[in-house]
């Protein structure tokens, strides 16, 4: 393991679900290493007793990094303006009153509630530093979950040495945020529309291109995600807004993930599969019609953990884990590894390690890479993976089947033509299916599989699903071996909420790009 020299970072500072952002790190452990880089495990999308979490923040992070392993975690919760102090005192029952000039804004139930960009700066930013101290070895990231205009939920991160950074961004665009008071600074709010939403993205291209990011929060739980917004925000911020929450948090919820709201026609849409998002379940879905038009859009996971009672929530890192592999510890790092989509997703510890490249020739790529081929060429893929001995669930975590899916790239889609909002990529399927016939298993443990793919004529993708589960398994799985709903097995299987999530287990990579040269 590399010696990692003490040393003060800056500050890294997200704003809303998935956030990354404040972050008051100065090291993280490293997960395993190679001469060029480090993975490193994370959960970027959690709550505490600040807004609507029911646990302290040192409770939270003392579960991820004591007991389930974390390299770092983000603090990343709601804007707005809430009851509770980071102990979880109503702010009436703090002395003195920690509130700006005038009157504070109430509840209806005339509780005090402080401002979300306040609580930020003053409060939650300083209870993040003091539990870095304890650990000097991890990254601990101050976030915030911003309430997107018209949409939902996304995570927001600015890497800046000062906290007003992030409260700033709260203050202006936080869709829950109706406080007026700082407008003598300058400070305009745009919340209200799909172009503020648009306008937030750009400030954040213009003013942090290189040191914050955007990533979707459970994206297709209240539908308010269409794949038109999503492109209009990519557009506007491809080295921002690069990614969404592939497996939603609230995984031992009785509806999993927290989906299920009565959406009408398209409520199969607001559903879980396997513990994931539809947009990423679905072979040929919303996020293949993004990466067919070679768009670098990633996904991620998260436990969005408010609640470790028995139907709610896990912890950060009992369940979800995202690994990403970064160049060091540093925050720039974490986020320029999470930017690179060289990165992959997993419930429940069912692998612990991933290396999946493409090459051809000397020629190589990883997640998120591009392989330049002649045309015609072959090209070899090799996966490696390796599962732990136990998973958090006490469970010897086994991978019955990867599947190796592939769909075309065939150029981006602009606004105006009528395809823009499509959520489909009829090019997308399933090429390969990989048992445990199919790989070898070195001393190390882990599980090796290699591919050739013919004949390369078109710019392509590929990208990676793995379960614990068979094909045709009734209420898990499909002839094809596609995850069902989760609804199915809640209903026929008499497990309970957390016994059907240890039961049904899946990891995603994220994708290669494959383009031909003639």
């Amino acid at each position: 393991m590399k010696s990692l020299s003490r040393r003060k970072l800056p500050v890294l500072l997200a704003a809303l679900p998935v956030s990354l952002a404040l972050t008051v790190a100065v090291h993280a452990s490293l997960a395993a290493e190679s001469s060029n880089g480090v993975w490193l495990a994370g959960d970027l999308h959690t709550h505490t007793f600040l807004t609507d979490g029911s646990h302290t923040q040192a409770d939270v992070v003392g579960h991820a990094f004591d007991q389930f392993g974390l390299d770092f975690m983000a603090n990343s919760e709601h804007g707005g303006a809430f009851a509770r102090n980071p102990e979880g005192l109503t702010w009436d029952k703090v002395t003195p009153a920690p509130f700006i000039a005038g009157d504070p804004v109430k509840d209806k139930s005339g509780r005090p509630l402080m401002w979300r960009w306040q609580s930020l700066r003053d409060y939650s930013y300083p209870t993040l530093a003091a539990l870095q101290q304890r650990y000097p070895h991890k990254t601990l990231i101050q976030g915030l979950e911003w309430n997107m205009p018209t949409h939902d939920h996304a995570s927001v991160g600015i890497i800046s040495d000062v906290p007003v950074a992030i409260s700033d961004f709260e203050y202006q665009f936080d869709a829950g945020d109706k406080d007026t008071s700082r407008a003598y600074q300058g400070l305009v709010k745009r919340n209200v529309t799909h172009a503020d939403a648009v306008a937030a993205v750009t400030y954040l291209q213009q003013n942090y291109p290189g040191t914050s990011y955007v990533i979707l929060n459970h994206p297709s739980r209240s539908l308010l995600y269409s794949a038109a917004a999503i492109r209009d925000l990519n557009n506007a911020a491809p080295s921002v807004c690069f990614g969404m929450e592939g497996f939603p948090g609230h995984q031992k919820e009785s509806n999993r993930g927290g989906y299920g709201a009565n959406l009408g026609e398209n409520t199969y849409k607001a559903r879980t599969y396997g513990g994931a998002d539809y947009m990423v379940a679905k072979v040929g879905g919303l996020w293949d019609s993004l990466l067919g038009e070679g768009r670098r859009f990633w996904i991620f996971v998260n436990s969005d953990f408010h609640s470790a009672a028995a139907d709610a929530d896990f912890y950060p890192g009992e369940y979800a884990k995202t690994y990403v592999y970064a160049r060091d510890n540093s925050p720039q790092a974490i986020v320029d590894a999470l930017r690179s989509g060289n990165s992959f997703s997993v419930q429940g510890d069912l692998i612990n390690a991933l290396d999946f490249n493409v090459s051809a020739g000397s020629a190589k790529a990883t997640m998120g890479g591009e392989l330049l081929v002649k045309k015609g060429s072959n090209v070899k893929v090799v996966i490696r993976f390796k599962s732990p001995e136990k998973n958090n669930n006490g469970d010897k975590p086994a991978v019955d089947h990867v599947d190796l899916i592939v769909g075309e790239v065939t150029g981006r889609i602009n606004p105006g033509d009528p395809n823009y909002n499509s959520d489909t990529n009829p090019t997308t399927r399933v090429l390969a299916r990989f048992t445990s016939k199919d790989w070898t298993t070195d001393a190390d443990g882990y599980n090796s599989i290699v591919y050739t793919l013919e004949n390369v004529t078109k710019n392509l993708y590929l990208r990676l699903r793995g379960t614990n589960l068979g094909v045709n398994v009734p209420y898990e799985t499909d002839a094809d071996g596609n995850p069902l709903v989760d609804d199915l097995a809640t209903q026929h299987l008499g497990l309970d909420n957390a016994q059907e999530a240890w039961a049904d287990l899946w990891f995603y990579s994220n994708p290669i790009f494959i383009s031909v040269v003639d």
